[in-house]
């Protein structure tokens, strides 16, 4: 019984640490709380970070939701054989979008997409669809119609998507512009990041350097479910910083 009884605050401070790095770290108090804090510190660290996960249905709906989603697509395929409307292939369309099959997703946005269409989603989804395809010229023309529609549209990441493939087509006068407009209001770290790539890419290191390393530094800032969310553009971010080298 002693052995289970002292089993188990340690089975709570790997469950802890695990967790912790496997999110990608963040606040490293943490580390201190779980180690030094037997019991108290795994117990609190899973209330505040594990626990919200859970409310959110990160964990143990992922599945399900896959299902349902699938379920959706298969009755929304059959739906547009009878009533292909533009709606019905817009919503289909951001569910292959979703999947990652960027190939049907951009068929169907083009099928949502009328003369009549007079709001951006259906031209974003496809611009997105587009650049997953490594179609940078026909999604910049999509940007453009967006922006044009909304210049703030998705917090700004529509802009920063145009300034991003305006630089990869070479406009770098054009993405600049944009970018910085985008950057005056927006702190993603998508547009950071990218931003800070295009930077690179006319040979501006040290200001490259200086808006990667400010992606990789909210790391230690943002929130559990915000942190999560821009884990790719860390990584990003510090891969770009191992090329820049350093200063």
């Amino acid at each position: 019984m002693w052995s289970l009884y002292a089993l188990g605050p340690l089975l709570l401070t790997v469950f802890a640490l695990v967790h912790f790095f496997k999110r990608g770290g963040g606040n490293y108090y943490w580390i201190f709380l779980i180690l030094f804090l037997p019991t108290i510190g795994p117990i609190v660290y899973i209330i505040v970070e594990v626990l919200p996960e859970l409310r959110s249905g990160r964990a143990g709906q992922a599945s399900s939701g896959w299902l349902a989603k699938r379920q959706r697509i298969k009755s929304l395929e059959a739906v547009v054989l009878d009533n292909p409307s533009e709606g019905n292939f817009e919503e289909l369309a951001d569910l292959y979008l979703q999947e990652g099959d960027y190939a049907r997703a951009r068929q169907s946005f083009d099928r949502a997409i009328s003369a009549r269409t007079d709001h951006p989603d259906p031209y974003y989804g496809r611009a997105q669809a587009a650049l997953n395809l490594g179609e940078v010229a026909a999604a910049v023309s999509d940007l453009e119609k967006v922006v044009s529609m909304n210049r703030k549209h998705d917090y700004g990441r529509a802009l920063g998507l145009l300034a991003s493939g305006y630089g990869e087509t070479g406009q770098p006068e054009r993405a600049e512009q944009l970018f910085r407009e985008a950057l005056a209001t927006s702190t993603l770290s998508e547009t950071q990041f990218r931003f800070a790539r295009f930077l690179a890419s006319q040979g501006r290191t040290g200001e490259a350097r200086e808006w990667a390393e400010r992606v990789v530094r909210k790391r230690a800032t943002l929130s559990g479910p915000l942190r999560r969310a821009d884990k790719p553009w860390f990584r990003a971010a510090e891969g770009l910083l191992k090329q820049l080298g350093t200063s």
